[in-house]
């Protein structure tokens, strides 16, 4: 394993998969979109149903509210029922609320139907990465290689799939993925065989049970702090740069692709030369300084800061992936499922809470919150350092590679 390199060995038989695989990873791309969406299209949305920004924002708080709670569900439902029926229920949950998310005919009908989405989304992507590892050719490294990258590619093409759509409608785009995914939910009942079910059924509290580990619970923590970073850049800032739905969705589909190559080329590398957790207090420090420029400057230097920001949310992504699945002996999916639960929880509280500290405050402090959060994380390492010094933190780029997007995954 030494020396290996899972980058060119996935490049090599990336693209001889079965079927299933693709059917899988193409769903997958569609799943990850959905996060993205409605970015371009939030302002269109406040104008259509009359709402306030603090309203429409809701859109998010709800979506990652249930996919927070789902953490303690999917792996109780999947480990029961199997991998192909649960990637199937949650398509079709995904496909009933998008389209239901399109006749609302107000925001409070939105924001439910997107907390039901989130629901089936959740089912979703929990599963996709072990049933793609199980039923693709070449190996871990090359099943691994080809998630990322439907993971890059959704989050980058969602705003703009938002903005291409939306520019007509915001409703065109949430009708646009529950056809999608319906294509999806098509291909994966054709030609996904069902996946041998785990040896051992996992309960509703094993998440929890695995916070009990200081290591795990201290990434948790700060990843809970990072999250609220993310995701006001993620929300809030299209209220800030007030573009249109095309204008806007450029922005974040160059934000998405920054956040791709970083997450799946640039941080593994980084690692391996600086050590995790170095490269993970300096992400962490450079997005808060990123922050306080996006939030202090003129038009032009919030939108380059917006996209600046994607290359440091990648890294960090990954690397948290890596620290929360190595830093304890819990099992993966239950060490996925505990930490996702906690940093979930602050993706639900940042859409809602930065349009607020506007109306309390300024535009301005949104930001400053979110930079002392992001600051907050960084802290949380530092201090924490002991009990995240593990012998698996520094793994092998093989090893990295598979827990980041596991975590995000779940």
């Amino acid at each position: 394993m030494q020396g290996e390199d899972p980058f060119d060995q996935g490049a090599s038989s990336i693209l001889r998969q079965p079927k299933a695989v693709w059917a899988t990873a193409g769903a997958s791309v569609v799943a990850f979109m959905g996060i993205g969406l409605v970015d371009p299209i939030l302002p269109s949305i406040a104008k259509g149903l009359e709402a306030t920004p603090s309203q429409v924002s809701l859109l998010f708080t709800s979506y990652f509210l249930i996919t927070a709670v789902a953490m303690l569900v999917t792996g109780f439902v999947s480990s029961r029922i199997g991998g192909r029926k649960t990637l199937l229920t949650g398509l079709a949950l995904v496909v009933v609320f998008a389209a239901l998310s399109g006749t609302s005919s107000s925001v409070g009908e939105l924001v439910g139907f997107r907390a039901g989405w989130g629901f089936g989304n959740a089912l979703f992507v929990s599963t996709a990465l072990a049933v793609i590892v199980g039923a693709a050719a070449g190996g871990s490294a090359a099943a691994i290689l080809l998630y990322e990258s439907a993971l890059g590619l959704g989050m980058a093409c969602g705003p703009l799939l938002g903005a291409l759509l939306g520019d007509a409608s915001w409703r065109y785009p949430f009708f646009g993925t529950a056809a999608l995914m319906a294509i999806g939910f098509i291909c994966i009942t054709a030609f996904l065989k069902e996946q041998p079910r785990p040896a051992r059924k996992t309960s509703l509290l094993d998440p929890i049970r695995a916070l009990g580990h200081g290591g795990l619970a201290s990434v948790a923590t700060s990843a809970f702090f990072y999250n609220y970073a993310f995701f006001t850049v993620l929300a809030f800032t299209p209220f800030v740069l007030n573009m249109t739905p095309y204008k806007s969705g450029a922005v974040f589909f160059a934000w998405g692709l920054l956040l791709a190559v970083f997450s799946v080329l640039v941080a593994p590398r980084l690692q391996e030369r600086f050590g995790s957790l170095k490269v993970l207090g300096a992400s962490l420090v450079l997005l808060a300084v990123d922050l306080l420029v996006l939030g202090y400057g003129n038009h032009t230097v919030a939108i380059v800061c917006t996209i600046v920001s994607g290359a440091f949310i990648g890294m960090n992504n990954t690397v948290y992936t890596e620290l929360a699945l190595g830093v304890s002996g819990a099992p993966r999916p239950v060490a996925s499922a505990g930490y996702n639960f906690v940093r979930w929880f602050a993706a639900a509280a940042a859409p809602y809470l930065a349009p607020k500290i506007e109306e309390w405050s300024d535009i301005h402090i949104p930001f400053v919150v979110a930079a002392v959060a992001a600051v907050a994380g960084a802290v949380v390492i530092w201090i924490r350092r002991a009990a995240l010094t593990h012998e698996a933190v520094e793994l092998e780029p093989k090893h990295a590679t598979e827990d980041s997007v596991t975590v995000f995954a779940d």
